[in-house]
């Protein structure tokens, strides 16, 4: 590598370093706590992902998404979804118009709020099936189709939706094609007792928070391409293969128990969301290197929704959080290790 190219580098993991930073700085002026949920949605923001927000109402997820989007100096739109709500009304429309100049009529498009830079797709799991589908190709390939044209959506593009777990009478549940195409599921706590006295000190009174973008869209783009370009040793990959091929009940090399609590595993994008959740983490901490230690940090927001576990583990009160933390605790992170472990070795020649 050059001595420039190594300046460029310096640069940019300076750039997103600082950013974080501010950007954290910018976000607890409004949001109190969370700080484990800010980094998910910075990381899966930088890494080109989306993002699926699960937490009871009141824990400030609208208000978190919007706050994010206002220091980014990026466009926001917020969907709420409901019963009625028609693919149409968030991919946009054909509309007949009469030109004014010619006289003739022709059709013209109108775009709906897919067309911004973050979309906040509120309490997706209480609209219909057809229209949760209609997010698919805007997530995956950046596009939608309405009749026989192609539009293009702006970039940077990022869904954030929010789902509420307490009540599912009237609920669509995301099918699991759709809930993979969601980078990371993260969950919103509640907030400890002294977080939860400042949210009472501060929404009761007359404080309003000022925010400043830190980032322009430039910016966001330019991260982005950096994250891509963050190296990861081979022992680092074994071993984010390691830890999902595990999940698979029917892969040699996967443990018994593995078996006994799920009744399907993580596919390919589980890997590839760790690699780059973890080579956008290592940059937001200042390094350029990514080690097993990223892995191990993103593993529960990458697999917990592309993971079921069956009635038996259900009735053991098993949750896919559990069936990661113990993958973990059970996967040495050593490469010496890695490679020598029988078991592991059945999953490496498969």
């Amino acid at each position: 590598m050059s001595e420039a190219n190594t300046e460029i580098s310096t640069q940019s993991i300076d750039l997103l370093h600082h950013a974080y930073t501010d950007l954290k700085e910018q976000i607890r002026r409004v949001i109190v706590g969370q700080d484990d949920v800010i980094d998910q949605l910075l990381i899966a923001l930088f890494s080109r992902g989306h993002c699926l927000l699960e937490g009871a109402p009141g824990l400030a997820k609208t208000l978190m998404i919007s706050t994010l989007s206002r220091c980014l100096s990026m466009s926001f739109s917020r969907v709420q979804f409901t019963p009625d709500l028609m693919p149409a009304d968030i991919t946009g429309t054909d509309v007949l118009q009469e030109n004014r100049e010619t006289g003739e009529r022709e059709f013209r498009f109108i775009q709906g709020p897919l067309f911004h830079n973050v979309v906040l797709a509120d309490e997706i799991n209480r609209t219909p099936p057809k229209t949760q589908a209609a997010l698919l190709e805007a997530m995956q390939e950046r596009q939608v189709t309405v009749g026989q044209t192609i539009h293009r959506l702006s970039n940077p593009f990022f869904v954030l939706a929010t789902q509420n777990p307490i009540e599912q009478e009237g609920t669509y549940s995301l099918p699991e094609a759709q809930q993979d195409r969601f980078m990371f599921k993260v969950y919103v706590k509640y907030p400890s007792f002294e977080e939860e006295r400042e949210i009472a000190r501060q929404t009761t009174s007359d404080h309003s928070a000022e925010i400043d973008p830190v980032l322009t869209t430039e910016q966001v783009l330019h991260i982005q391409d950096v994250v891509r370009q963050v190296p990861v040793s081979d022992h680092v990959i074994n071993y984010a293969l390691a830890i999902v091929r595990q999940t698979r009940v029917s892969e040699a090399g996967a443990p018994n128990w593995i078996e006994e609590w799920l009744s399907w595993g993580a596919g390919p994008r589980a890997v590839q969301n760790l690699l780059l959740g973890a080579k956008s983490r290592a940059l937001l901490q200042g390094r350029s290197h990514v080690s097993t230690e990223d892995i191990d940090a993103l593993a529960a927001p990458v697999m917990r929704h592309r993971i079921t576990p069956n009635f038996t583990a259900e009735s053991e009160g098993v949750t896919s959080d559990r069936v990661i933390e113990r993958l973990i605790q059970e996967t040495p992170s050593k490469e010496s290790e890695l490679t020598s472990d029988p078991r592991l070795g059945k999953i490496f020649a498969a």
